[in-house]
């Protein structure tokens, strides 16, 4: 009875997080709200975003916390821009159908990150729409989601659609996305430590509301850049015009070995030339295929927390460490009682390596079996 009530106390007590740790951003909040959703246990984040030029929340930082409120019926404390500490204390994530609108360029991905897990192992399906940017800088843009981030988290037992309705470029915004959860997922361990071969390089050369020649320059470069990296291959990139009420362009590029997988993309900006857009996803490519990692950087850190809920290890080559990697480590830690081993140094290649505890310790909520609809 002792052991009952001391685990009943720990479940309730909240956790208190530091916002200024780690990379001192926006990756400390989405990871504490995707947690507490998940195992039920409040926390209290102070100091937000302490490390940014503009710290505090920021509107698509609300935007997140009040979408995580919405889907659980959390009580908030704190969910206002520029504030820099709020009180997070959740329901079980609740199946249903939701619409959310960031109210600017902010990027709909992250919202996107911030509830996918827990609705996906709640008992029932759930749509997520998200209007807000769909292409921003600092944040996977839609196209990486759908060719990188989704294909692997269904490899592992969380699979989900997606889809874009509109694109959302920055400044303007305007982008919306659309996500189809099926629920009930169980996600399976991951052991992906060797590149191997690699197989092909496919990529999309995209414009919105811009002339179709800047997307056929980016593309001109960068299989011209290309086919003097990888002479015995025969990249594909396509053009599109995509539909939009924003201006602007993007060039992504994935590279698919057996069984590793690369994604990197670039963005265009105002006096940004289409030549320097295409330099730098190939560039961006050309760094990973030079180091011996599996999978990109940015998947490593968006497979962390999915496997740390998997029912065994899980191991992962990443071609480079990055802090927002380490801050989400030190976070998923605050919350379950798993084990994070990543043996290289910051801006390193290295292996993660991921010891869930035995059975389910973490007295995740798996969420709620009652459907809800609702928007913002």
């Amino acid at each position: 009875m002792g052991a009952l009530n001391s685990e009943r106390e720990r479940m309730t007590t909240s956790i208190e997080i530091d916002g200024g740790s780690g990379e001192g951003g926006g990756q400390v909040l989405r990871s504490a709200l995707s947690l507490s959703l998940l195992t039920g246990r409040p926390f209290r984040l102070s100091r937000i975003r302490a490390n940014r030029d503009r710290p505090g929340l920021r509107p698509q930082h609300r935007a997140a916390v009040r979408a995580a409120a919405r889907v659980s019926g959390a009580e908030v404390r704190g969910d206002r821009v520029g504030s820099e500490e709020i009180a997070f204390t959740p329901g079980p994530a609740r199946p249903g159908e939701y619409f959310f609108d960031i109210g600017t360029a902010g990027a709909t991905s992250l919202v996107l990150q911030t509830l996918l897990l827990p609705l996906a192992l709640a008992a029932g399906r759930s749509s997520l729409t998200i209007r807000g940017g769909t292409h921003v800088p600092w944040s996977p843009c839609f196209h990486y989601l759908d060719w990188q981030w989704r294909p692997l988290l269904d490899h592992i037992g969380v699979p989900f659609g997606l889809t874009m309705t509109m694109a959302g470029f920055f400044p303007q915004g305007g982008g919306e996305l659309q996500a189809w959860i099926p629920g009930s997922s169980r996600p399976r361990p991951l052991s992906l430590t060797e590149r191997g071969p690699l197989r092909s390089v496919r990529g999309l050369s995209a414009v919105a509301n811009l002339p179709r020649e800047i997307a056929e320059r980016q593309r001109s470069r960068a299989l011209r850049r290309l086919h003097k990296l990888l002479p015995d291959l025969e990249p594909e990139v396509t053009v599109e015009e995509l539909p939009a009420a924003s201006r602007g362009s993007v060039l992504l590029l994935l590279a698919e070995c057996e069984p590793g997988r690369a994604c990197c993309f670039a963005l265009g900006a105002r006096g940004k030339r289409a030549e320097r857009v295409a330099a730098e996803a190939v560039d961006a490519l050309a760094t990973f295929l030079g180091r011996d990692g599996a999978v990109d950087p940015w998947l490593a850190d968006q497979l962390l927390l999915p496997l740390t809920l998997a029912d065994g290890p899980s191991a992962l080559r990443t071609s480079e460490v990055t802090l927002h990697l380490l801050t989400n480590a030190e976070v998923i830690r605050l919350f379950l009682p798993v084990e994070i081993d990543v043996d290289g140094p910051l801006g390193a290649a290295a292996t993660v390596r991921v010891r869930p505890a035995a059975g389910d310790p973490s007295g995740l909520t798996r969420g709620a079996e009652e459907p809800c609809s609702a928007g913002t």
